[in-house]
């Protein structure tokens, strides 16, 4: 309430105003990052950051990540070409990228998926040798840390979703990563229709602006946030500690990361296990217990882009792991008692 009484008093509700403003030096010091712009949502910063970025031709990406990721590249006119993941980490498969590369080839998007870090070296080495641009679509990276530093730095540009469902969020809404000032400016443009300041228009754009009452919110979410992740890090431990040893369900182990957000609780239900991933979802779900099957079916095999020949190249580890893969819930209200039970339900299965 008396972040609305201010924002009332100040008379702004959009536009950059003070809380606005506040959030995004707020969270470059938080997250570690040099330049961050407030976007509304996670999907519009993917656009923005591949506009910015003039992205055309074809993106090299993961088929295993939500649709946005895929959408996003449809909506600058380039064409995803799907590689397969590591089945490790989920993450799109460094060995896999150069052989996708062709004379089309402009940039690589990859996914730090359920937050799990990607090889950014050798992502990095690929990009370099063939000059195409890097953009992460971290949306679910908020707070995670590789060497030391944060992940979000990593590539030309990263965008974050802080979505309600995401570890941060401000309802709707999502971030950039920029490099330095003049990429910052320049996405800064780029979300308020391409005007600069506020008569000049440099260029076509759409309204990607974060508004005063969710910027609000994200600076009350941004003082509990510590609180709310170590929460995460205990019920993941706990879940750890629960399944070990538990026949067909297979845990994922981070790979790189110093700092995780526990953003998710990822399984993989394997042959060896009773009955199917999609039956123990269902299950699950049938007593309240609302685990979620990230990322099934494959953005390869959905209309609009099954008829890809990237789409038809097999990707065996991703085919696998969207049979196998399954989420159980995870957040920061979340009690001990409701984990135990969740996990009762598959030792029983």
């Amino acid at each position: 309430m008396p972040y609305l009484q201010t924002i009332w008093a100040n008379r702004w509700l959009t536009n950059s105003g003070p809380f606005h403003q506040e959030l995004e030096r707020a969270l470059e010091q938080h997250l570690g990052v040099p330049h961050l712009s407030l976007i509304s949502n996670g999907t519009t910063a993917l656009w923005i950051a591949l506009q910015a970025l003039k992205v055309g031709g074809e993106v090299i990406t993961t088929p295993f990540s939500f649709v946005a990721t895929a959408h996003a590249l449809r909506l600058v006119g380039a064409t995803p070409v799907f590689v397969d993941i590591d089945e490790a980490d989920c993450n799109l498969a460094p060995q896999g990228i150069e052989a996708a590369i062709t004379e089309r080839t402009s940039a690589i998007l990859p996914v730090h998926c359920f937050g799990h870090p990607c090889d950014v070296r050798a992502i990095g080495e690929v990009a370099d040798i063939y000059d195409l641009k890097v953009i992460y679509d971290a949306a679910h990276a908020f707070g995670v840390q590789a060497d030391g530093a944060s992940i979000l730095r990593h590539g030309d540009l990263s965008t974050v979703s802080f979505h309600a469902t995401k570890v941060f969020s401000t309802i709707e809404g999502g971030a950039i990563i920029s490099p330095d000032a003049k990429t910052k400016a320049k996405i800064d443009r780029l979300r308020n229709f391409g005007f600069v300041g506020d008569m000049t228009l440099a260029g076509a754009s759409i309204n990607g602006k974060l508004n005063e009452l969710q910027a609000a919110f994200g600076l009350l979410q941004l003082r509990y946030i510590d609180d709310i992740i170590a929460r995460r890090a205990a019920i993941s431990a706990r879940y750890h500690d629960a399944l070990a040893g538990m026949k067909g369900i297979m845990p994922f182990h981070a790979i790189g990361a110093t700092t995780l957000n526990h953003a998710y609780f990822p399984v993989r239900v394997t042959e060896e296990y009773a009955v199917s991933s999609d039956t123990l979802c269902r299950e699950l779900q049938s007593v309240g217990i609302m685990a979620r099957r990230y990322f099934h079916p494959l953005i390869c095999d959905m209309p609009g882009y099954r008829d890809l020949p990237s789409a038809r190249q097999g990707l065996p580890v991703a085919r696998r792991i969207a049979r196998e893969i399954l989420c159980l819930p995870i957040h920061g209200n979340l009690s001990d008692e409701q984990v135990d039970r969740a996990v009762g339900i598959l030792a029983r299965a």
